[in-house]
C-alpha cells in the first residue's frame, strides 16, 4: 500500500468497506468534526492501542492536515504493513464538499483554544512589561509555568476550564435526533 492516499481513492475504499479509518487527533478535535466511519485513536495513545487495528485490513490515518497522521504512520510502521495517510486530512475532505460528522458545537479544539489564549497572555504580559511596568512579565512567566506543568503531567488547567465553558458544551437536542450530526 502506498504511504499516502487521495480523497477520491479513500472514498472508493470506504464505499467498498475495505479500509479502517483512524483519526489520530485529540478527542475534542475529533468531536468538532470528523470523516464518517472514522474511529478516534489519538496519536499519543496509538502505540498502546495496537490491538484496535486489524492487521489484515488497510489502515488510513487521518488528522487535520496530514502532518500528525504521517508522524503516527512512522510510529506504526514496525507493527502494521498496510498504512496510508490521507493527503490534506479532514480539512481537504471538508473542502471537497464531502460529508463530515460533528458532535460538539465548537469548531475549535480545546488545544487550539488553549494555544490561542496562552499565546495572547504571553504576548500581552511581555508587551505590557515593556510599555507599562516590568511586573507584567509575571503573566508570561505564569503561563509558561502552566504550560510546562501541563507538558510534564498531561494535566492542563486552562483546558479543564475551557471544557466547561458554554461554547464547548454539547448542544441539547430533542431525543429523536442523534447527538452527532452529519454535515454537508
Amino acid at each position: 500500500m502506498q504511504s499516502t492516499i487521495t480523497i477520491q481513492e479513500l472514498r472508493e475504499m470506504t464505499f467498498e468497506g475495505k479500509v479502517q479509518l483512524i483519526d489520530v487527533r485529540s478527542a475534542s478535535e475529533f468531536a468538532s468534526e470528523h470523516i464518517p466511519q472514522a474511529a478516534n485513536i489519538p496519536m499519543d495513545q496509538i502505540e498502546a492501542r495496537l490491538d484496535d487495528l486489524d492487521p489484515r485490513v488497510p489502515v488510513v490515518l487521518i488528522c487535520q492536515s496530514g502532518h500528525r497522521a504521517e508522524m503516527t504512520r512512522e510510529l506504526l510502521l514496525p507493527h502494521h504493513e498496510q498504512l496510508a495517510c490521507l493527503i490534506g486530512g479532514t480539512t481537504a475532505w471538508a473542502e471537497a464538499g464531502l460529508p463530515t460528522v460533528r458532535s460538539s458545537t465548537t469548531r475549535w479544539s480545546l488545544e487550539r483554544q488553549v494555544r490561542l489564549t496562552a499565546g495572547l497572555l504571553v504576548l500581552s504580559g511581555t508587551v505590557l512589561s515593556l510599555l507599562l511596568a516590568p511586573a507584567w512579565i509575571y503573566v508570561a512567566m505564569f503561563v509558561g509555568a502552566g504550560l510546562t506543568f501541563a507538558g510534564l503531567t498531561n494535566l492542563c488547567g486552562m483546558a479543564a476550564l475551557f471544557a466547561v465553558m458554554p461554547w464547548n458544551r454539547p448542544r441539547r437536542q430533542p431525543e429523536a435526533r442523534s447527538q452527532a450530526q452529519v454535515v454537508r
